[in-house]
């Protein structure tokens, strides 16, 4: 598994109800882990834990569910556990389906992992090395760039299958470029060069059908008005929910303002990727638009 394929089982696995018994599974499974493998941890033969509810993986990690509230007295029977030296596990993992924190006990100058048990998929980078990936730092670094890389590939596909004149060597520029707006815009919202937190995404949320039958509708008009001058706006129609939205210079509005038709799981996806923390993204994605 590459990262991106690792960073959508990992949100996946925490977008579902917190099982206790399944978790630690799961979460060698997120990181690539073979059927066979967890099948040999499940009946323990290769599960050398020494601490309750947990399971230890040699060479990789020390997984133990604690009860609710638990988890920092937990943390330090993983630490301290025999087992986990004796079995050279590189991280250990404590949750309790509300909190989770992990430690990397190979690395010192890495700080340890404390969050919520629903915001893992944000940290997933932290623990890339279970899936033999070294260069941990440049993506960790990058994690946001990987998961709104995933989320957009998925969007990418769903407009492609919906418009597939789209996919075409004549219209694929145009497509690369309306994604290189969407992401200005996500960006922008986030970021306070839109009036209003959020503003491109819940305009989009609120105006548009939830069937997706209008929506490129929806966004050619936004883009429309971020391509006219305030000053240029009086007469041209533009609805208050479009003209609310300054000018982009620049030209990245100009020539073509054609959207792709959204079906409704398209519409689905982009209001999802909206909704994620675009300020973490690489500035430097935008020297190459």
């Amino acid at each position: 598994m590459n990262a991106v394929e690792i960073e959508q089982a990992v949100s996946d696995l925490f977008e579902q109800p917190f099982d206790p018994e399944e978790f630690p599974y799961q979460f060698l499974e997120a990181f690539g882990n073979k059927s066979t493998t967890i099948k040999k941890l499940r009946k323990g033969t290769t599960n050398k834990s020494d601490v309750a509810g947990g399971v230890l993986q040699r060479n990789n990690i020390h997984i133990a569910v604690c009860d609710p509230g638990m988890v920092d007295a937990t943390m330090p029977a993983l630490r301290e556990s025999p087992a986990t030296t004796s079995q050279k596990a590189k991280f250990i993992l404590a949750t309790d389906g509300q909190a989770l924190h992990a430690e990397n006990l190979l690395d010192d100058a890495e700080p340890p992992l404390i969050c919520e048990y629903a915001k893992v998929s944000d940290h997933f980078g932290y623990f890339l090395e279970l899936a033999g990936i070294t260069t941990v730092k440049q993506i960790r670094e990058n994690a946001f760039d990987i998961k709104a890389t995933s989320r957009l590939n998925k969007l990418y596909i769903e407009l492609l299958r919906e418009n597939p004149d789209w996919g075409t060597p004549e219209r694929r520029e145009d497509l690369n470029h309306f994604f290189a707006r969407l992401i200005f815009c996500f960006f922008a919202e986030d970021t306070n060069i839109f009036h209003g937190d959020g503003l491109f995404t819940a305009t989009i949320e609120q105006m548009s059908e939830s069937s997706g039958a209008d929506t490129h509708e929806i966004i050619s008009e936004l883009f429309r008005s971020m391509n006219t001058p305030l000053k240029e706006r009086e007469g041209q129609g533009f609805r208050p929910w479009a003209g609310q939205f300054p000018y982009v210079n620049g030209g990245l509005f100009s020539d073509n303002l054609d959207v792709p038709r959204f079906s409704k799981l398209a519409r689905s996806y982009m209001i999802h990727i909206g909704h994620l923390d675009w300020k973490q993204i690489n500035p430097d994605i935008f020297g190459s638009m």
